[in-house]
């Protein structure tokens, strides 16, 4: 018995280090395990810091969303930006005056509070007199005139004098050329406009224009225009056709005559203060989404006209196209108002733009 005891004491004693070796070699290999995936975390980590946006990019509009550089904006800028940054810069849109009208977002990006806007110049030449160089009227008799004087020596001249005010501009877009509609009668003839109350922007060589053709001219900004017409404030408006079909101003103006009087371009602006703030690689991503989308703006704005008014017909609109003759009426009519421009301008750059639009 007592053999027997010993015999299984002894085998039980042996036994008990691989037991306990199991047991520790277990331990030490999930204490191992551990140790080599706990860099996963960290490296997650990384990965989401990479993919979140380090600049969100706002832009605002005073447009429509149906207006040729928005929609450019959306289709090439947001894409482009946020694609060639690795998702570094988040880009953000706001038309439809979501951030304020064009003059207020001049202000923001002035002031640095605002990264990007696509005004027209207009609402700039009380800050940047030169650009009144783009409101002459029936300054440029075609698309191709207008891409020749914005792309060369002149649109390197307004930029430069834009970004000494604080705006840095990316590109010339293109909004369209203007023209008038109204809900009382056909346009033909100045003498046609004579007493109407025609809402313009808060320019003053605008307002200069339509006073001489004879018209009440009525600042006020392009969102409330639709209501002012509604309420008999304002008998029409003037705009490029994608700006009052957009606003819907068709459902309220009945009569549209293609005057074509003024050709207003859209910019890409980006406040200087915050500009000056990116490094290269930023601005270079910008500046060449800016480049594309302001081309790609002209495209949409060239394709878009016809369809659109033909729409604003088969609603019950009158569009009526000015013969040459016509034409020449409203042009003589707003003469008047070339002397004030080349004051505001100077000699110098008046006789540019004239040479370099062919006149």
């Amino acid at each position: 018995m007592k053999k027997l005891l010993s015999t299984f004491l002894y085998a039980f004693i042996c036994l008990m280090p691989l037991s306990c070796t199991k047991v520790e070699s277990g331990s030490a290999t999930a204490t191992a395990e551990k140790k080599e995936a706990a860099p996963a975390a960290p490296a997650k980590e990384a990965a989401a810091n990479t993919a979140a946006p380090s600049i969100v990019f706002k832009v605002g509009s005073g447009g429509s969303v149906t207006l040729p550089q928005y929609l450019a904006m959306v289709e090439v800028f947001k894409p482009m930006v946020e694609e060639k940054s690795g998702g570094r810069i988040k880009v953000e849109l706001y038309p439809a005056s979501q951030l304020g009208d064009d003059v207020k977002l001049i202000e923001q990006l002035r002031s640095g509070s605002l990264e990007s806007a696509i005004p027209v110049p207009s609402p700039i030449v009380g800050l940047v007199p030169e650009l009144a160089i783009l409101d002459i009227p029936f300054l440029f008799s075609s698309n191709q005139v207008a891409d020749k004087v914005l792309d060369g020596e002149i649109g390197k001249k307004l930029d430069a004098r834009l970004a000494e005010k604080g705006l840095i501009n990316l590109g010339w877009g293109e909004l369209g050329f203007r023209h008038v509609t109204n809900a009382k009668r056909d346009i033909r003839t100045p003498e046609d406009l004579k007493g109407l109350k025609i809402r313009t922007q808060e320019n003053t060589i605008h307002i200069a224009t339509w006073k001489a053709l004879g018209v009440n001219a009525t600042p006020m900004p392009v969102s409330e225009v639709f209501t002012a017409i509604q309420q008999g404030a304002i008998d029409g408006q003037e705009n490029p056709v994608s700006a009052f079909y957009g606003w819907k101003i068709h459902e309220v103006n009945k009569h549209i005559t293609l005057t074509g009087h003024v050709y207003s371009p859209n910019t890409v602006l980006v406040s200087k203060k915050i500009w000056d703030t990116y490094d290269q690689d930023t601005k270079n991503i910008l500046m060449e989404a800016g480049k594309a989308s302001a081309k790609r703006s002209r495209e949409i704005a060239r394709s878009q006209e016809s369809a659109m008014l033909k729409e604003m017909i088969n609603g019950g609109c009158t569009v009526i196209e000015l013969t040459a003759e016509q034409k020449a009426q409203f042009q003589d009519a707003t003469k008047s108002v070339w002397p004030m421009v080349e004051e505001k301008v100077g000699k110098e750059l008046f006789a540019e733009i004239k040479s370099a639009a062919g006149l």
